[in-house]
């Protein structure tokens, strides 16, 4: 049943129910027929079952295998070593992505714990979980609403729905009945589980409960998004599998050809594993894990925490920006911009938010607020014609308790000096009449020393003004004419296509007691003070990010639960809107078909009045097409399009829990420009895992390159498993690290994101790496047959020498793979210490395992004379200065 088309005895009748509600007997029995008033738990998993999955990639899967066989052939140091880098890699990613998923406990928390239920004709006090449909409860001021419900009584009554609809003002509930279909943000008979009441007091008949409310379906949508592997974990997947195949094909095609040379099956089985060893390298997922950890300290410093790992390239990714428009791009706090006085001026406001901290301004000229005694009055009139608070909390933050409409005149008559507590020293509070839907309006008399009553009114201009029989100007009051009415028509005409909520306020002072009784008589005879233009204003940092947005190549979208006309204007004035951009409503995407959805989707910047079914069809329309989206908010019905999204971006401070477990990461200062500081670190960090895969398979390319030419050539093997494990763990491992250091390159901003199915190694990229690899293989051999068969030092001493060109090789070879265009002197050879330090040790590291005995009995290396060090040192120096040689060419080609 659609509740709110249906009147009151009607809903009644359906749920078998009264005005006086159930009896505690037929609670019972419907609560045993319903189930409890709960969200519905899924099955957790095990700290340990996600520890183990940690394990499951497909290149960790290879590593421990390689382990494995490593350890049958005897090899110990070589199997333990791969297992404690495995285990290193897990242990970091487990402790990064902490605590499990806990989105819907965090939605089962906003359910109310206590609720106020007429049961046997009496109010009493029940626990939220036993509520169940036909029951009538009692909301007031303060109340989170415990569940879905038929409002049946109004007592200007006021509910805040922004965490579940986006609506920025708090919604007036009536009990009426409505006709049409309407969205939930438009249902006003309505009260939805986990909203709160901000003014008034009411009944409601629960309608629905648990899994079944507005709460529980959007639970039930996040149950139904199951999470995807990033698009750097597809990526890293596929280029293990391929370097895997790739070095499995090279390592049987060499045992074959060893069988067919003669050679014994055993020998060449241990070479072929030799082999596997050098081609896989063993480092890389503990430095990409470490890599994308380095990232997140980064973002933090930058107000970003990430809560998934893989999270923090992803984001460096991302095409499409889908944001939230309150509280996200907005501040979530109404804020009065312009006000028409009574003498027909328009001053403007700055400052945005509750803070009162802003100036006056007529035209370009600031202006002394309290010198217009109009205005003065129109903020006498702001002051005392309201019933909130506005307090500083500790974080200064300014927080209103209270209708956030009259929280922005209290802010407004703030920035001008004017405080409540001064005026009440000579009006004293007599009476109110509160705001209700039907007059629109609120009234509250005040009575001076001398025994007048003084009468503020505000409210809607289309109701306000026919009361006003006069217009106050320079502390006389006219008649209202013609053309003042018209002028002032004019003025709310204007404010209000500026998307501006506009409130009117009049006065009135009589010498005889007021009775409030006869709203009639009281509200009538106004004096017209003026107009109070108010909107949630854009976050100042909001217009320069999405500018920088736009350079970087990136979409932003605004999808946002409010109104269309509010939110096209917010979006035009932080440049989402353009000139030949299109806005659509929830309903008229329900009628779009997909096809025609798609050919209007790159169009389409703004989604007004959406709900979360309409924001997961927007994320999953635009992955469809290929592109990677990130989607920000912060209330509870962003939470399935940010689960779905490829990153999702929640609110630190504005944002409700249940969006915080669902997202990626938190923007902890809740700032726009947060996000585009964090796509810079994100394209960054992918840059320094590109480096980094550069480095190592370009590094292991050469290690298999000359294991493959020596076999081929029937060479003795120039490498020995436990230095090639050394090399892949750590004369390639720590220069690794070293460029996970590297800082964000000039221009990253200007480059346009990358497409989702560009790989880690591009084609180019991999030509270069396999072009470098082979020049290393082919200095290492070099020295290697130069001291072997031309100088006849013995395979001991040729093996040194090529394993200190192959690994002297790498550690010149690193400087290389800072930048794939700039050269190594244009980066600034001491700007990344970490790296400079990491090939400093590995140098000496090197000298130490071939001079010191027992190190170079592990290593079986023996000791070489000055000269041949210094032919080791000009051979391994080569493709450095190659490779600087063909980047030049390579720029001038450009220029």
């Amino acid at each position: 049943m659609e509740w709110h088309r249906a009147s009151l005895e009607e809903v009644i009748k359906e749920l078998g129910s009264s005005t006086a509600g159930l009896s505690n007997g037929e609670a019972r029995l419907r609560l045993e027929r319903y189930g409890p008033n709960r969200l519905r738990e899924p099955e957790k998993e095990s700290r340990l079952l996600k520890f183990i999955k940690q394990f499951t990639e497909f290149i960790i899967l290879v590593l421990i295998g390689a382990a494995f066989i490593a350890g049958l052939l005897g090899e110990w140091v070589d199997s333990i070593a791969i297992l404690a880098i495995v285990v290193l890699n897990g242990v970091i990613s487990f402790s990064q992505e902490g605590k499990a998923e806990k989105v819907l406990e965090t939605l089962k928390k906003l359910s109310a714990p206590k609720a106020k239920v007429m049961r046997d004709g009496a109010v009493e006090s029940v626990d939220a979980g036993e509520l169940v449909p036909g029951d009538v409860i009692v909301i007031e001021a303060g109340d989170m609403v415990p569940a879905d419900s038929r409002i049946a009584k109004s007592e200007f009554l006021k509910v805040d729905e922004s965490p579940l609809t986006g609506e920025s003002h708090p919604v007036d509930k009536d009990p009426g009945k409505l006709e049409d279909n309407l969205p939930l943000a438009d249902r006003r008979n309505m009260a939805y589980s986990g909203t709160t009441v901000v003014y008034g007091r009411g009944r409601a008949i629960v309608t629905s409960t648990a899994m079944s409310t507005e709460l529980g379906r959007i639970a039930g949508l996040l149950e139904e998004v199951k999470p995807e592997p990033t698009p750097l974990q597809k990526k890293l997947a596929e280029f293990g599998r391929l370097l895997v195949y790739g070095a499995g094909g090279v390592c049987a095609l060499i045992f074959i050809l060893g069988i067919l040379r003669g050679e014994k099956t055993l020998d060449m089985f241990l070479t072929a594993v030799s082999l596997a060893v050098a081609a896989i390298p063993e480092g890389l997922p503990a430095v990409v894990t470490i890599t994308l950890s380095i990232g997140v300290q980064r973002m933090v410093r930058r107000h970003a925490l990430i809560r998934k790992l893989p999270s923090v390239e992803t984001l460096g990714s991302a095409a499409v920006i889908a944001s939230d428009k309150t509280g996200t791009l907005t501040q979530n706090q109404m804020t009065v911009k312009k006000v028409y006085l009574s003498t027909g001026e328009v001053l403007s406001v700055s400052g945005a938010g509750y803070e009162p901290e802003g100036s006056f301004f007529e035209g370009t000229k600031e202006i002394e607020p309290l010198e217009k005694p109009v205005f003065l009055k129109l903020l006498h009139a702001a002051l005392l014609c309201n019933t909130a608070e506005l307090n500083k909390k500790d974080n200064n933050n300014w927080q209103v308790i209270g209708d956030p409409t009259e929280g922005a005149l209290l802010s407004l008559a703030l920035k001008a000096g004017l405080k409540k507590e001064e005026l009440h020293e000579e009006l004293h509070f007599e009476s109110e009449i509160p705001f209700d839907a039907e007059r629109k309006m609120m009234t509250s008399i005040y009575k001076d020393a001398a025994g007048n009553y003084h009468l503020f009114t505000k409210g809607a201009p289309e109701m306000v003004l026919p009361l006003c029989a006069s217009i106050y100007t320079e502390g006389l009051e006219r008649p209202v004419t013609g053309e003042s009415k018209e002028g002032i028509l004019r003025a709310n005409d204007g404010f209000s296509k500026e998307a501006l909520r506009v409130l009117a306020l009049g006065y009135r002072v009589s010498d005889e007691p007021i009775d409030i009784h006869s709203i009639h008589s009281v509200e009538t005879s106004l004096s017209f003070l003026g107009l109070a233009g108010m909107i949630d204003p854009p976050r100042e940092e909001a217009f320069l990010a999405v500018e920088k947005a736009r350079d970087a190549g990136i979409t932003p979208l605004m999808i946002t639960g409010d109104h269309r006309l509010t939110a096209t204007a917010i979006a035009k004035e932080i440049g989402i809107f353009r000139d030949g951009d299109v806005a659509v409503t929830g309903e008229e995407l329900d009628r779009m078909g997909p096809e025609e959805f798609e050919r209007n989707i790159a169009r389409i910047k703004v989604y007004a009045r959406v709900n979360p079914e309409h924001k997961l069809k927007i994320v999953r329309a635009w992955k469809e097409r290929g592109e990677i989206i990130a989607m920000t908010g912060d209330g509870v019905n962003d939470a399935p399009a940010l689960k779905e999204a490829d990153i999702g971006i929640a609110m630190g401070i504005a944002g409700t829990d249940v969006t915080k477990e669902a997202a990626d990461m938190v923007l902890t200062d809740d700032n726009f420009a947060s996000i585009i500081s964090a796509v810079e670190e994100g394209r960054g960090i992918f840059d320094n895992i590109r480096k980094v895969v550069h480095y190592l398979l370009s590094c292991n390319i050469g290690e298999i390159t000359t294991l493959f030419l020596a076999s081929v050539l029937g060479m003795p093997l120039p490498l020995l498993p436990v230095q090639i494990l050394w090399m892949n763990l750590i004369t390639d491992g720590l220069p690794a690290l070293g460029l996970a250091m590297e800082p964000c390159e000039p221009g990253i901003m200007d480059r346009k994101p990358r497409p989702r199915q560009e790989g880690v190694v591009t084609g180019p990229l991999f030509r270069v790496m396999v072009m470098q690899g082979i020049f290393m293989a082919l200095c290492a051999l070099f020295v290697y047959a130069l001291e072997l068969y031309f100088f006849k030092g013995g395979l001991e001493k040729a093996r040194t020498m090529a394993f200190i060109v192959v690994v002297y090789s790498q550690m010149f070879h690193v400087f290389n793979c800072r930048s794939e265009r700039g050269s190594v002197f244009s980066t600034g050879s001491f700007t990344n210490r970490t790296l400079n330090m990491a090939v400093f040790s590995i140098l000496v590291t090197q000298i130490m395992l071939v001079h010191i005995p027992w190190l170079a009995g592990i290593f079986r290396v023996t000791g070489i004379s000055l000269a041949q060090w210094v032919v080791a040192f000009a051979v391994s120096v080569q493709p450095l200065l190659w490779m600087e040689v063909i980047k030049a060419a390579r720029r001038k080609e450009h220029d």
